[in-house]
């Protein structure tokens, strides 16, 4: 055992116990750390996803282990497919803004390592609230929404007032003033009004896509053969 595999002590039950994947972060791990963890949980036979990485983190460890792909917009690295070998379920990702699109796009990497497609529809923030009312009824056929918004994040009430469906608000850190690092949107998104919005962390998309991931799995699903069956798990 190396002095980097020392640090690491991966959760290889995690997919058993909980049908979801480990997931590393990487932020705040080194690139040797990266890689004795990207080449243990390949070794197990695991899908790999590693969040919060940058773009000179990821080209070192890339180097080392070319088979791994790169998300720049998400900032992951991933390898494996999606635990069920294709989509068996899709929910909407909404963000208020283009600004908004790395915070989505990390959700949208991890429910991809899950099997779990999301259609991104992007810049339909209050600013110019025709854009999601035109949206409305297509957004009523996903089973579940993740909302991300930066500013005074407002939008996860909107959507949340005006649709039924289970709503999972992201408050991003863009804005002016008072509204940066995110934390003006995640008391507006913590003080809504709307009943029974789920509010995760700052930035935190992984988080949003889980929660998701949870909430999917007590739903029933369409099979191949228009029967409904519940979801694997």
């Amino acid at each position: 055992m190396t002095n980097e595999d020392r640090g690491l002590n991966l959760d290889l039950d995690r997919r058993r116990r909980l049908g979801m994947v480990e997931a590393v972060w990487g932020a705040d791990k080194t690139v040797d750390q990266i890689v004795a963890a990207a080449r243990r949980l390949c070794a197990a036979g695991e899908t790999l996803l590693v969040t919060r990485v940058d773009e000179a983190k990821a080209r070192a460890v890339l180097q080392q282990l070319p088979a791994l792909r790169y998300h720049p917009q998400a900032q992951c690295i991933t390898m494996g497919k999606g635990m069920t070998g294709g989509p068996w379920q899709c929910l909407a990702l909404l963000t208020g803004g283009s600004s908004d699109l790395p915070v989505a796009a990390e959700a949208s990497v991890a429910l991809a390592c899950h099997g779990v497609e999301a259609e991104l529809i992007a810049d339909v923030g209050v600013a110019g609230l025709h854009r999601l009312m035109a949206r409305l009824d297509h957004l009523a056929r996903f089973p579940v929404l993740i909302v991300c918004a930066g500013m005074e994040g407002s939008l996860p009430t909107v959507v949340a007032g005006l649709l039924p469906q289970p709503v999972i608000a992201v408050p991003v850190s863009v804005g002016y003033g008072v509204g940066a690092g995110g934390h003006a949107a995640c008391m507006g998104m913590l003080a809504s009004c709307a009943p029974g919005l789920c509010v995760v962390n700052i930035d935190n998309g992984y988080g949003a896509a889980m929660a998701a991931l949870r909430i999917l799995r007590t739903l029933p699903i369409e099979n191949t053969e228009g029967q409904a069956s519940q979801a694997p798990g």
